[in-house]
């Protein structure tokens, strides 16, 4: 403990060790329920004063919480509100995944459940059927919003205050010549999924694909996911994609139910 004074500086004088240390303390408050000022100081290895900084500036955003009779400081229910992010992705796949397998093997093609992530969606869980044969993985990826299903899906029930600042942020970039490039094309599209309940996309992402998308709707009604079926252009056309639309939108329905009932 000789030299702790870049330890002892503000975010923006030593940004990265102050987000280190406020981490550190979340787990030690984590592993251990409840400390002092100097517990913490003394398992982190760090001056008092550095110790009271970092609990302070947890304390003023609801990460930790201190009990003003004893002087210990404990997690906050600042945590439980970002865990709660996290644990409703994690249900949308762990409810999806049976019906994402039954409706892989019924349909002959490829599921996947996906969330918005900033402006953009991410691929959360992802199911091949018998005949996605060399399909790609795209549990992980990132895509756009306005060229997928998935993404129209999440789109099409956005606030349209909400969703004409992630279009402005993110833009219309063209991936195919059939790709939507102007807002106001996209809007009609969008109020098409809306009416019908489902979206399309016709090779606008990616040429010789195609997929459908069918929200997830948590227990106060908001879309928190798409449900999705992609496939190649040649067999998943677009008279085959509405046909099998009902099927789809049961199984997003089914999720819905499940995310309703666990909540």
């Amino acid at each position: 403990m000789s030299n702790n004074s870049a330890g002892s500086t503000g975010v923006a004088g030593g940004g990265v060790q102050s987000v280190d240390r406020a981490v550190a303390v979340l787990e030690i408050l984590a592993e251990h329920g409840e400390f002092g000022v100097s517990e913490v100081a003394s398992a982190m290895d760090v001056h008092k004063s550095t110790a009271f900084r970092l609990l302070g500036a947890l304390e003023a955003h609801g990460m930790v919480e201190q009990d003003g009779e004893r002087g210990k400081y404990r997690l906050g229910f600042g945590i439980v509100r970002l865990a709660g992010a996290v644990t409703g992705r994690i249900a949308v796949t762990r409810y999806g995944r049976k019906i994402c397998d039954r409706l892989a093997q019924e349909l002959g093609e490829t599921m996947n459940i996906a969330v918005l992530e900033a402006h953009c969606v991410i691929n959360l869980d992802q199911v091949r059927g018998p005949a996605a044969i060399a399909a790609q993985n795209w549990v992980g990826r990132q895509t756009p919003l306005h060229s997928t299903s998935n993404g129209k899906v999440l789109l099409a029930h956005l606030s349209p205050g909400l969703r004409h600042e992630l279009i402005a942020e993110a833009g219309l970039p063209r991936t195919t010549p059939r790709t939507l490039t102007s807002e106001e094309e996209l809007e009609r599209a969008l109020a098409e999924v809306r009416e019908r309940g489902y979206a399309l996309t016709l090779e606008e992402y990616e040429e010789g694909l195609n997929a459908i998308a069918a929200p997830v709707r948590s227990a106060d009604g908001e879309t928190v996911a798409a449900l999705t079926a992609s496939g190649p252009a040649y067999r998943f056309t677009e008279q085959r994609m509405h046909e099998i639309a009902p099927a789809l939108m049961a199984g997003a329905d089914r999720i819905s139910l499940r995310l309703s009932s666990a909540g």
